[in-house]
């Protein structure tokens, strides 16, 4: 934008100049820009964390190195062919200190958005990129602060503005710029001396984040914009040393990169991936040409070729990545047996997949997964702990490589990198209490694409169901108020694409607000059985629980009574009800000796009386129902439902007058297409206009 706005499109127009940005304007334009830039090195300083820089694996640190040292040695070899054609009469030294540092730095902001948005940043290769990305970014500010002091004594600074917040900011940038140094440099070691733990670093960062990314920032790339003058590279030289300068950053950074990853035993693909990634140029490199311009080491012409070159390197990136490496492109599991909690092999290992967007999620959570440990199996149970995060237009860059640089591993590997939250408390607790197998994930992704990650984690891992939280919340009253709207149609897109079973729990205070040990577990259970593969799936969760010693289970079976009267509609059902009965009679049998299960069969004959029976039987601790059930009695309740993803006892059941206890709403995988689920969910869609306070 800046570049078009300046004397490259628009610019060439002096009426457009004069109207738009007259010289008056540029000294306040170029004030602002730098005070934004000022208060951007304090949050890159605010969020970098020394500790994990000193935890960068040899692999990482390796890749880093030589992603700086061959780009640097480059940028010094063209700049040798810069200063004999069109930088003749500059200072040396730090004209090849300035070129060096233009090439080899990588952006760190810039690459961590572009692995987001290709569901990379949780990847290996992301992981790895974004390790040594960090200590690239490092060792580019030093470089910088070294080309700073080589250029020049400084400029005198004209101090009007008093931050009272951020007085120390201000007060660091002045002193630094007083003995030489950028101001940005001053600021940048206040924000590194600012203590990590705790609040006081991320309350920072979010009350400076938006005011320096949203206004100030923007100024900054239209002032680089506005003294970018692509007419200045003239003639076929000129053009020719363009793409000199472009050869040499690619090769420097993807060569050096590819090698040294190739070294490490990088898959090729993924070594070729990095060396790609490594190239990114951004917000860093504007800054480098800035100073360079400012302190004269770098004329027009050498500023518009390096700026050119730092958006043709940037916009390659995405392409060339997805070209090289397409992780989505991977083979299904083969060995991925076990897509549902009803199966013939009770004692192999059962896998789950629990979502939470927040803390207030945890709690019913971990109690839910403890009801579901039943007794010792031979295998266990193992739980991923999936922590579902937005990736906003304002997601911090560096926060988010924290959290996605820890994901996966076990709470016993990072225990020492930072001080664990109370999530991370709560989770260890369970693993250690109950001795079961709690892996932590993070997916960081927009709303519109949430369910790619979930789906796409839930394959990888070969859970038998992943469990997501409801949109809605309990107020104190008792009523549930949405959280967000946007979290049910993840739900719905969960249901439709997922490759195993889907339960969503609708969160009543299963348990309190705390965890239950296993042995204080004291609950009672409740399946709704109407049939079919649903109800199946709700009753092989039942089955599951009804193992644990603290937990009542009671299975309520409806009927359809011989003089059944009303609406019922007939059903041809007889396939699901032969099934119905064989589980049901295998039910049976296992838990005959078992005091804590009790099997009902209750006969209704019309719509009102089997509510009537849900609100009777409803008074337990968790209902466990089949999201889509068979026969007459539910095809009768289907027209009062309101949210369709829960089905129509699931709806039902959302209403305070039936129930206050927590639902468990389970959806059984089929390899079929899910057909009528789609065609229901796409009527219902954010796209389509629905009412999205449901």
């Amino acid at each position: 934008g800046g570049i078009l706005l300046g004397p490259s499109a628009l610019g060439r127009s002096e009426r457009f100049l004069q109207a738009v940005f007259p010289p008056k304007s540029q000294t306040v334009l170029d004030t602002l820009a730098n005070l934004g830039l000022i208060f951007f090195m304090f949050l890159v300083g605010l969020e970098l964390d020394p500790k994990s820089l000193r935890q960068t694996g040899k692999k990482a640190l390796g890749i880093a190195i030589a992603g700086i040292s061959l780009p640097f040695a480059l940028g010094i070899g063209s700049s040798f062919l810069l200063r004999e054609t069109i930088s003749k009469g500059v200072d040396s030294t730090s004209f090849l200190v300035f070129m060096g540092v233009a090439l080899s730095i990588t952006a760190f902001p810039v690459l961590a958005r572009i692995l987001a948005e290709l569901k990379l940043l949780t990847a290996d290769v992301g992981r790895m990129a974004m390790s040594a990305a960090a200590v690239n970014d490092v060792a580019a500010w030093i470089l910088l602060a070294l080309a700073v002091a080589l250029s020049g004594s400084g400029e005198p600074v004209e101090e009007t503005y008093v931050c009272a917040t951020l007085a120390a900011v201000l007060a660091a940038g002045f002193i630094t710029d007083a003995i030489g140094i950028h101001a940005m440099f001053g600021a940048f070691v206040v924000g590194v001396l600012v203590p990590k733990e705790g609040p006081f670093a991320n309350a920072l960062v979010e009350k400076v984040e938006d005011l320096v990314s949203g206004i100030f920032l923007p100024l900054y790339f239209v002032s680089s914009g506005l003294k970018t003058n692509i007419a200045t590279i003239q003639g076929l030289q000129s053009w020719g040393l363009l793409a000199l300068v472009i050869l040499t950053a690619c090769l420097g950074k993807i060569v050096g990169t590819f090698v040294v990853s190739l070294s490490f035993k990088v898959p090729l693909r993924e070594a070729l991936a990095l060396g790609i990634l490594m190239n990114t140029k951004g917000l860093v490199e504007l800054i480098v040409l800035n100073i360079g311009k400012d302190r004269k080491v770098l004329n027009d012409q050498v500023f518009a070729i390096m700026i050119l070159m730092a958006v043709v390197t940037t916009f390659m990136t995405t392409p060339l990545v997805m070209a090289v490496y397409k992780p989505a492109r991977r083979a299904r599991v083969a060995d991925y047996k076990h897509r549902t909690v009803e199966r013939k092999n009770s004692k192999a290992q059962f896998r789950i997949l629990a979502c939470f967007h927040s803390a207030r999620n945890i709690p019913s959570t971990i109690n839910l997964l403890e009801a579901l440990r039943g007794i010792q199996k031979s295998e266990g149970l193992c739980v991923y702990a999936l922590h579902l995060m937005e990736l906003s237009e304002r997601s911090s860059a560096i926060l988010m490589v924290h959290k996605a640089r820890r994901n996966g591993l076990p709470f016993w590997n990072r225990g020492r990198q930072s001080n664990p939250n109370h999530i991370v408390v709560a989770f260890e607790a369970f693993q250690q209490l109950s001795r079961v197998s709690v892996r932590p994930m993070t997916a960081i992704s927009s709303m519109s694409d949430m369910h790619e990650d979930i789906c796409t984690t839930a394959e990888s891992k070969r859970a038998a169901i992943i469990i997501l939280p409801f949109h809605k919340h309990q107020r104190l009253d008792g009523s549930l108020e949405t959280t967000r709207s946007d979290f049910r149609w993840v739900n719905q897109r969960v249901l439709k694409h997922a490759p195993c079973s889907v339960g969503i729990l609708i969160d009543r205070g299963l348990g309190g607000t705390t965890q239950v040990s296993a042995s204080n577990v004291s609950y009672t259970i409740t399946v709704l059985f109407f049939g079919g593969r649903d109800d199946r799936e709700a009753l092989a969760c039942g089955a599951r629980m009804a193992e644990h010693p603290g937990i009542s289970f009671i299975v309520i079976r409806f009927l359809l009574a011989a003089d059944a009267i009303g609406n019922t509609v007939s059903v041809d059902m007889a396939g699901n009800a032969s099934m119905d009965e064989e589980v049901l009679s295998e039910f049976k049998l296992k838990t005959s000796r078992n005091g804590s299960v009790r099997y009902e069969e209750r006969l209704v004959r019309n719509t009102a009386e089997t509510i009537a029976v849900i609100r009777e039987v409803s008074r337990c601790n968790l209902l466990l129902v089949g999201r889509m059930p068979d026969g007459e009695l539910a095809l009768a309740l289907s027209t009062r439902s309101d949210c369709l993803e829960l089905g129509p006892v699931g709806s039902l059941l959302t209403s305070l007058e039936f129930s206050t206890a927590s639902v468990l709403i389970i959806q059984q995988y089929s390899d079929r297409v899910f057909m009528n689920l789609a065609s229901e969910l796409e009527e219902d869609s954010p796209d389509k206009g629905s009412d999205l306070s449901n």
